[in-house]
């Protein structure tokens, strides 16, 4: 009888660094990378000028003798050389050895590359990032965050840099990146997957990365601007699972508590709108993953809706998306600090279908910016002062 037993990654260091650095070879268009352990795991790792890697292996275990079936582990050194992406601060962090062997990075979907572009004269001064569902919605931030820093220019254009691209449209003013995501899990990774290599190829510290959207309440009056405490999956686990090589590999979806209590003291400070903390469901998909009764496919009742919802306020649920999951592991993995904070188009213990009217709808979703936008500000005058 065999099983699949997991050996996780061990990186030991000592260091006088508190905080984790990303790390860069000498060259520019060299990348020497640590593996880590996964994000719930994970001590805080001071790493080395050099340092010894265990990378995750999974293998076949014979349950009857406990013996390890063919497989040996493999120990990798990897040199970390004198430059690095940051000193003490926060860091981007990519987690991948093969890297190292591109000559030119191509970041597809975003029609960008570390060849044909020079992403640290592009993006370097980036501190904040934004992301969205919809490109519409990614280039109306955009032009208000421009407004809402005096960077606004009547004439001014706000071109999609990723124009050569139908997939995502980014934007740029000051110190804030604006990229649309799409709807789902999968084209979220896949922009994330790409964002995280272009904050990395063009040296980027201390950046704090944003998710603004709309949701589903569940017992909140729609309007209500939600921070999410924990994404937590349909059972109420705050965790991510993802098949990689035909096995389930596990990630941590915890977000910053601290950054959460700033955005909530923002809100307070605004006192335009209800703003909360909450645990967000992240579901594969909007109709039956979400308990909503008009879908194409049905096989539960209005009473089973309202139990499984009824679950999930209790677990602390109180909204229900498609990204956070992947987009908090995924920053927790890359070092970025990052939050989530959707408004709730609906109460979903009420109802399935927006029956609110288009402005009403408009004004909710402004909402998400207006708080995003005013925390921006106060980090960018504080760091003046400082």
């Amino acid at each position: 009888m065999k099983d699949f037993s997991t050996v996780q990654s061990v990186a030991s260091s000592s260091s006088s660094c508190r905080r984790r650095r990303g790390l860069r070879g000498k060259k520019h268009d060299s990348r020497a990378v640590a593996s880590r352990t996964p994000a719930a795991a994970q001590p805080d790792v001071l790493q080395p000028p050099r340092l010894t890697v265990f990378y995750q292996v999974t293998f076949p275990v014979d349950t009857e003798s406990g013996g390890v079936i063919n497989i040996s582990r493999r120990k990798l050194k990897m040199p970390l050389d004198e430059e690095k992406n940051g000193a003490c601060d926060r860091s981007i962090y990519v987690n991948n050895p093969h890297l190292d062997s591109l000559t030119d990075d191509i970041l597809y979907h975003f029609n960008l590359g570390t060849s044909t572009h020079n992403l640290a004269a592009m993006f370097g001064d980036v501190k904040f990032v934004c992301v969205g569902g919809s490109p519409w919605r990614m280039k109306s931030f955009t032009e208000y965050i421009a407004k809402e820093l005096g960077l606004s220019d009547p004439n001014a254009e706000y071109p999609n840099i990723c124009a050569g691209t139908d997939r995502y449209a980014m934007y740029k003013v000051g110190p804030v990146l604006s990229v649309s995501h799409g709807m789902g899990i999968p084209s979220i990774s896949i922009m994330l997957h790409e964002l995280i290599k272009l904050l990395y190829h063009a040296r980027c510290t201390d950046v704090t990365v944003v998710r603004i959207g709309t949701s589903g309440g569940i017992g909140l009056k729609p309007g209500t601007v939600l921070i999410t405490k924990q994404s937590v999956d349909s059972v109420f686990q705050p965790r991510l699972e993802q098949i990689i090589l035909g096995k389930p590999v596990v990630r941590s979806t915890e977000l910053d508590g601290e950054l959460a209590e700033e955005l909530l003291q923002c809100g307070k400070d605004l006192a335009e709108f209800d703003t909360v903390i909450g645990n967000t469901m992240c579901t594969l998909d909007f109709y039956e993953g979400q308990a909503r009764l008009d879908g194409a496919f049905c096989s539960y009742s209005e009473e089973d809706k309202q139990r499984y919802l009824a679950e999930a306020y209790a677990a602390g649920v109180r909204n229900i998306e498609m990204e956070s999951s992947v987009f908090a592991a995924m920053c927790k993995l890359s070092n970025l600090r990052a939050a989530v904070v959707c408004v709730t188009l609906l109460d979903r213990l009420k109802g399935d279908q927006l029956t609110s009217s288009h402005d009403v709808l408009n004004n909710y979703q402004q909402r998400p910016q207006a708080l995003v936008g005013h925390y921006i500000k106060k980090k960018l005058k504080a760091s003046k002062k400082s």
